[in-house]
């Protein structure tokens, strides 16, 4: 019998696809491959926003986290920073006149 708490197991996990594992949450292999990133970032923000001390409430977050990627894609949720700045850029527009021409 294990004595440790939910958190230090928690804490012995490292990828996506073992905290979905731990969860008993089916998953689509393809899209964690692509997105266990943006996937595990998000379930730690659902985690902030819910603060969870039970096994379901930390199972529905990862559950929500993983499904918003199954629906959706990385550029759509833009779960990082990087996302943000770039949609914050001035879109820059060139006439097709001016194409070619010497700057």
């Amino acid at each position: 019998m294990s004595t440790m708490t939910l958190r230090e197991e928690l804490a012995e996990l490292s990828s996506a696809e073992d905290f979905l594992n731990y969860f008993d949450i089916d998953f689509e292999p393809a899209v964690v491959e692509v997105n266990r990133l943006h996937i595990l970032k998000r379930f730690h923000d659902y985690l902030q926003q819910g603060n969870p001390v039970e096994r379901g409430g930390f199972a529905r977050c990862l559950q929500r986290a993983y499904q918003d990627f199954v629906e959706s894609d990385a550029l759509t949720e833009k779960v990082f920073k990087v996302f943000h700045r770039q949609a914050a850029q001035r879109e820059v527009r060139i006439p097709l006149a001016n194409l070619g021409r010497p700057a």
